[in-house]
């Protein structure tokens, strides 16, 4: 009798091990491989977000990096997703970026989305935001910054060529968490926050979902875990880098789960603060909160499983200006005792004199990935507003529509129809610091929502 029931506990025991073989081979039909490489500057250079800074950083409070996640689908159809602890990247490194990566991966525009985390506690990186900062900066320190960009190329392509070095058969899966620290900044003063919010008056849209892709291999440990969500990353404005609050949830995920590569993308929160702020404990609060939000949905619900195919799209429209000014207006800006309207109208006029007129449109990029037959990722330039998360959302997949605002490269902020009629520093006023001409046209909403429509389709 003991041998029949060895015996019968040796079938058990191998009928269990060849079910949840086959389990495996059933579930992990994706291949994913995460990477991180610090991109922390070897040296203390001038620092990007805020116009008011008047040298360059003096230490660290995090280490900053550069994150990457290739998926594949059965087919071999892959994408890269780039995460980036930066204010922002403009289109010359974009470009630069994304050329490398086809000539050593094979990965064409459409597979690559480069995603920041708009880090006010980064570099300034190539001539992103350079209107704010070159009227300060002398020859050195411009020389600083360049050699820092070329720096970031080597390491993005390293960094992803790590990532599909580590490919492996996993299970995709997704979720959406919520966080609610995020304050729509043009509706509510800030010093009035925490009383507004203890009353449950706090007003204008928000969107506090925080959507979650967690990959998981063969034996169920998690290898990465990808997440997003809609504020600035505007705790901080010391002169010591770190990645503000996405960067402590980052942290504090993969001391959670050793081995994972968390990664963070900004979404549509042009228009929304972290509040109150101001203080690392403020940082380290919310980057906490962030965290358990994104930990909730690994441990407490019934994340959903991702099937079927990857389909990648990508375009650059010709997104309108509005009236732009003239070389006799511009010629009066320069003389400007505003030092950011006078670096503005100075950058626009050696454009002019180099005989390049000003264009009335600029090369918008969208990208609209599906991630098997449920999330929608759709990548956004700029600076973009709550009010396209929302309308996206309600008019596609609802919490399977995922919006990255702050992609590919940011030229400068994105309002909707209702933020630019408002006006005020998100509908224009920022223009001034991103170096561009003049306020977008009336039609931007509408000409990036038809594109995002068309990518889908």
């Amino acid at each position: 009798m003991k041998n029949v029931h060895f015996s019968a506990v040796i079938v058990f025991v191998c009928s269990m091990t060849w079910a949840t073989s086959l389990l495996a081979q059933e579930t992990l039909k994706w291949k994913s491989g995460a990477a991180k490489i610090s991109i922390t500057p070897d040296q203390y250079i001038w620092m990007s977000g805020y116009g008011g800074r008047d040298k360059p950083a003096d230490s660290k409070l995090t280490d900053l990096w550069a994150k990457a996640q290739v998926i594949q689908d059965e087919k071999g159809s892959r994408a890269a997703v780039i995460t980036l602890d930066l204010v922002g990247i403009d289109r010359g490194l974009s470009v630069q970026i994304c050329g490398e990566l086809k000539n050593k991966f094979g990965l064409d525009r459409a597979r690559v989305s480069i995603c920041t985390s708009h880090t006010h506690t980064g570099p300034a990186v190539g001539r992103n935001l350079g209107a704010m900062i070159v009227w300060r900066l002398n020859e050195k320190q411009l020389k600083e910054i360049d050699e820092y960009g070329d720096a970031l190329v080597r390491k993005v392509t390293e960094v992803v060529g790590q990532a599909i070095n580590n490919l492996e058969p996993v299970a995709l899966k997704w979720g959406n968490g919520n966080a609610t620290f995020a304050v729509n900044r043009r509706t509510n003063q800030e010093a009035n926050v925490p009383q507004v919010r203890t009353g449950g008056e706090l007003k204008g849209p928000s969107d506090h979902d925080v959507p979650v892709l967690a990959a998981y291999d063969a034996n169920g440990k998690l290898k990465s875990v990808l997440f997003g969500y809609a504020c600035h990353s505007t705790v901080l404005g010391t002169y010591q880098w770190s990645g503000d609050y996405p960067g402590f949830a980052m942290i504090e995920l993969e001391e959670i789960h050793p081995g994972c590569v968390a990664l963070f993308w900004a979404g549509c929160g042009a228009d929304q603060n972290p509040l109150p702020r101001r203080t690392v404990e403020h940082a380290r609060h919310y980057g906490r909160r962030l965290a358990d939000a994104v930990e909730s949905v690994l441990l407490t619900t019934k994340m959903r499983d991702i099937s079927g195919s990857l389909a990648v799209n990508f375009r650059e429209i010709d997104l309108a200006f509005g009236p732009l000014p003239t070389r006799e207006q511009l010629v009066v800006e320069s003389q400007s005792r505003d030092n950011f309207l006078a670096s503005r109208a100075r950058i626009l006029l050696k454009q002019i004199d180099s005989g390049k007129p000003l264009s009335q449109t600029y090369p918008y990029p969208i990208s609209a990935w599906t991630i098997g037959d449920e999330i929608q990722f759709i990548s956004l330039g700029g600076e973009v507003v709550v009010d396209f998360a929302i309308r996206l959302k309600a008019e596609l997949r609802g919490p399977k529509t995922w919006v990255a605002g702050y992609a590919h490269d940011v030229m400068a902020y994105i309002p909707s129809r209702r933020v630019l009629t408002e006006g005020g520093y998100e509908g224009g006023g920022a223009m001034v610091y991103y170096g561009q001409p003049t306020a977008w046209a009336p039609e931007v909403e509408e000409s990036i929502i038809k594109e995002v429509h068309a990518q889908l389709k």
